[in-house]
């Protein structure tokens, strides 16, 4: 129809234009993609012979439409694996949705209503952003440190806020373990510290955990549902994306049971997939689901290792924060080398990188200044041999963007000095001249 004032006020400000490629399938085959969590293609588990399974032995099921809250005998495994961890849940606390996404959109839907606020620990997942913007949300950016999010400083801000006369945030929203894309795990005290800081205000915490499992080294910390005591505070988000193949398109939410009876009817896609559903749960009940959980924490400790090695090698003076887990490594370039300039250029050698830019919601100056000292890394889709290749592309343009800075300020300490040495010749002169008359 072409008619833009018939669009809802969300759609109004979205590209008309189609997106760039973007998955492995799309892209040619001399790019490498650093940009994003793509699965590593040798670690996609073979489930063959669990689809036939589903087909066969449960063909009435899997093909007919399922259970709105998800396939109970799926929900009962996932109840059961969260216990393990130390939650206490139970079958009927959990959604089955359409991948994590899915899961936050529905958190969304059930909290949000235009003009509200939520907490963001920034840097922030990016796809989040456009995410939670597409529901009118305010961002509440809260900093972080060495140990994740600083719970002190965002409550100074909620005072503030309260001060203001401004409503308090519909959710504070974090990624715990291995955050995305800081690569930063929330310290034991930290955890406890953020579920107290959101019951007491009465405030929903979204905890999304996707990396859990994709552990390399150290110890496990609870995560924030466990340490939810009574479940009202904590709504815990998961996928099989990351551990087991991200085409799934299967997650769950775990909530307490008033909040998913109602996200029950939020949801507009008849049910997730039964024959997902049954497909995944057989694989997750055998045998070959520990193994291949050994797989990826192996493999993906080993592409970080590499990358880091590579990192160093070739772009010197570079800051990383090497995760202890998950699929990223946060960079710090040296002060003036602009990452989106960077990422542009990287592009043009056939390897994508994503700029710190997009991981920070609020585009004021002073933000946009921090985040283009930032570039985000994903280790787990390419081979060793094409994390050592594309840092090889990157190192040229890391140099010359590091030349031109350097260029640039030892011209600014030249002129400094040249205007010091003028400053006392002048005096010398109007002394010479005051001297004379």
């Amino acid at each position: 129809m072409g008619n833009s004032t018939a669009l809802a006020r969300r759609a109004l400000g979205l590209p008309s234009t189609f997106p760039p490629a973007h998955v492995p399938a799309e892209l040619a085959a001399q790019i490498i993609p650093f940009d994003s969590g793509f699965a590593f293609p040798h670690l996609l588990p073979d489930l063959t012979r669990f689809a036939v399974d589903a087909l066969e032995a449960h063909r009435q099921e899997t093909l007919q439409y399922g259970v709105g809250q998800g396939h109970p005998p799926l929900r009962t495994w996932i109840a059961g694996y969260m216990n393990g961890d130390g939650c206490s849940v139970s079958a009927a606390n959990i959604l089955i949705v359409n991948g994590a996404k899915g899961g936050l959109d529905l958190i969304c839907r059930l909290l949000i209503d235009e003009g509200d606020a939520v907490v963001v620990a920034v840097p922030v997942y990016f796809t989040a952003i456009p995410l939670f913007r597409n529901f009118g949300v305010e961002f509440i950016q809260a900093e972080q440190d060495g140990e994740g999010i600083d719970v002190e400083a965002l409550e100074r801000q909620l005072q503030q806020r309260a001060r203001q006369g401004l409503p308090q945030p519909k959710f504070i929203y974090d990624v715990a373990d291995f955050h995305n894309p800081s690569g930063l795990t929330l310290s034991a005290a930290r955890r406890t510290a953020l579920v107290q800081l959101a019951t007491r205000r009465g405030i929903y915490l979204v905890e999304d955990n996707p990396y859990r499992r994709v552990r390399f080294e150290g110890q496990s910390l609870p995560t924030l549902k466990s340490l939810d005591t009574d479940g009202s505070t904590v709504i815990h988000v998961g996928t099989f994306s990351k551990l087991i193949a991200p085409g799934l398109r299967l997650g769950w939410v775990a909530a307490e049971e008033s909040l998913v009876a109602r996200m029950i009817r939020l949801k507009s896609d008849g049910g997730c997939s039964p024959f997902l559903q049954r497909m995944v749960l057989g694989f997750c009940s055998s045998p070959d689901f520990q193994d291949h959980v050994h797989r990826v924490q192996s493999t993906y400790r080993e592409h970080r290792d590499r990358m880091v090695t590579a990192i160093r090698r070739e772009l010197p003076g570079v800051e990383i924060v090497i995760p202890q887990g998950g699929y990223y490594l946060w960079l710090t370039l040296p002060e003036s080398v602009d990452s989106d300039v960077f990422a542009r250029r990287a592009e043009d050698t056939a390897v994508h990188i994503i700029p710190g830019s997009k991981f920070f919601p609020n585009a004021d100056p002073q933000t946009l200044a921090r985040a283009k000292r930032h570039l985000r890394l994903s280790y787990s889709f390419a081979t060793l041999e094409q994390i050592d290749e594309g840092l090889r592309r990157l190192a040229p343009i890391y140099r010359s963007l590091a030349a031109v800075c350097r260029h640039a300020a030892a011209g600014y300490r030249a002129r400094a000095c040249g205007r010091v040495r003028r400053i006392p010749q002048r005096q010398q002169e109007l002394r010479r001249e005051a001297a004379g008359r």
